[in-house]
């Protein structure tokens, strides 16, 4: 019961970010709320794996968490770059 009301918050916050992210005014506050997405759904795979006695969903979210680290760092690597070079 308890993981399952962990389940509805996480999915809840997820809501409150993505609002954030849309409305956000600058693209550091729409990439920080994108950032919390992603960490975000890692708890929430995990949670779920752990709810389910799934060991797989464990392994799948340490992937995702390190491909949503590499590109939150991209995706700041380019704004700071100025963007696409023309």
């Amino acid at each position: 019961m308890l993981l399952q009301i962990t389940m509805v918050l996480l999915a809840a916050a997820m809501f409150a970010s993505l609002v954030r992210m849309i409305i956000g005014p600058t693209i550091w506050e729409r990439l920080l709320a994108l950032n919390l997405i992603s960490a975000k759904t890692l708890l929430l795979l995990v949670v779920h794996g752990v709810y389910k006695q799934k060991i797989i969903l464990l392994d799948i979210a340490f992937t995702y968490g390190i491909i949503g680290f590499l590109t939150i760092t991209l995706l700041a690597r380019l704004i700071l770059a100025g963007g696409r070079e023309k």
